[in-house]
């Protein structure tokens, strides 16, 4: 064989992009980098479909991130939301539309992966990768990036976008600096269809025991997903808490069919998006609304982006041109979901202090109620709403000053 048809033969072997967790994040990134026509391989260590521990709440901006045809599998929609302060205060506001969807994340995610796939991306699953080199032996030049897998393979690549979790390995790589971590733990209560009926459009979110923790039940059907989730560290507390909510609501004579838990990893605000070549988006950037902890519509959001500008990283001729679109890449991040997640973290801050008044709020005062409800349909950002109403931002920074104030009172 000559030289030559070795170098080209070498050359097919290296592919634009390579998408590390075919969740959310890696499959809309998959999806992003194969339209634009790139060669595009999605790796995965799970076999599909596979369980994730998660809600599966549908809100606007997870809508309106989905692939164009996209049909979403839902299986409910969602007109109620019961709020309720560590099982008192009970209340229900209902409203005529749609506020928003509730997916079973191993279909979800499945009917991203297929998208992706219908795009031109190669999957592989029941791969995992070891470790990330962009220099030693087993890169062939500046341009590649090497992914080692388990067994010893080695993938090679123009990009590589890390979407491989909030334990991501590429996100060690990339060096992502987490600012929270949170323990959430869940179950799915298969229900009789007496008890499926009372629930069926309608959501419940209690205000938790704990600074900062909350509790949900989501109908799916015949199942309920019933969690919590409050800050790491409280792990006793945290499972007495769900012992308790789902006792409270009368669902403890019912075996529930998964029992899960998940940390959930919140990114610094100094935290890198890339190193190189590899960018990270969704849970493995530590991507997600720290307040509530969504998650969904933070890795759609991100993977697109990641997937857009992994494109333009893999073009790239050069380090200086490969970092200044990595960097873009950042920049795009933070100017949107980096802006809504600071307002995230004041939230969090109020509602860790003073969550029966958040309650209160949400539950007696109407333009509350309706700030929810658009942000939940898309209409509008938490980030958006504190920007653009007086009322709004007057309150939050209020609640910021007294939190300083309280900061800066010396111990007794």
């Amino acid at each position: 064989m000559s030289s030559e048809n070795s170098s080209a033969d070498d050359m097919r072997q290296v592919w634009d992009v390579v998408v590390v967790g075919a969740g959310p994040a890696g499959a809309s990134a998959a999806y992003a980098a194969a339209v634009a026509g790139r060669r595009v391989l999605l790796l995965e260590k799970a076999e599909l479909p596979r369980y994730k521990t998660c809600g599966g709440g549908i809100i606007g901006p997870s809508r309106d991130s989905l692939p164009p045809g996209f049909e979403l599998p839902l299986r409910d929609r969602v007109h109620a939301v019961t709020f309720s302060h560590n099982g008192r205060f009970t209340r229900t506001r209902r409203s005529r539309r749609t506020l928003f969807g509730l997916v079973n994340r191993p279909e979800f995610d499945q009917q991203l992966v297929e998208h992706a796939q219908k795009a031109g991306a190669e999957l592989r699953t029941g791969v995992t990768v070891q470790r990330v080199e962009q220099h030693g032996s087993a890169v062939p030049d500046r341009r590649t990036v090497a992914l080692v897998l388990q067994g010893g393979e080695t993938v090679l690549a123009r990009a590589v976008v890390g979407a491989d979790g909030s334990a991501s390995r590429i996100g060690a790589h990339v060096g992502v600096k987490v600012g929270q971590v949170d323990l959430g733990l869940e179950a799915e209560i298969p229900v009789p269809d007496t008890v499926a009926e009372d629930w069926k459009g309608r959501v419940l979110i209690d205000w938790g025991p704990m600074p900062g923790s909350y509790g949900w039940v989501f109908p799916k059907g015949d199942t309920l997903t019933v969690g919590v989730i409050s800050a790491r560290g409280e792990g006793a507390a945290t499972k007495r808490y769900l012992e308790e909510f789902i006792g409270r609501l009368g669902l403890a004579g019912f075996e529930p069919s998964i029992s899960s838990g998940h940390l959930t990893r919140c990114r610094a605000e100094d935290s890198p998006l890339s190193r190189g070549r590899v960018l990270v988006c969704g849970d493995a950037a530590g991507l997600l609304e720290p307040w509530t902890r969504e998650g969904i519509s933070f890795a759609l959001r991100s993977g697109r982006l990641a997937g857009e500008w992994a494109v333009r990283v893999a073009e790239a001729h050069d380090a200086v041109d490969a970092r200044r679109q990595a960097l873009n890449y950042a920049f795009a991040v933070k100017a949107g979901l980096g802006v809504e997640m600071s307002v995230g973290k004041r939230m969090l801050t109020v509602f860790e202090r003073r969550p029966g008044i958040l309650h209160a709020v949400l539950t007696g005062f109407r333009p509350a109620w309706k700030a929810f409800t658009d942000i939940t349909r898309g209409s509008t950002t938490l980030a958006e709403i504190v920007r653009t109403h007086p009322m709004a931002h007057r309150a939050l920074s209020a609640m910021d000053r007294r939190q300083t104030s309280a900061d800066e009172q010396p111990a007794s």
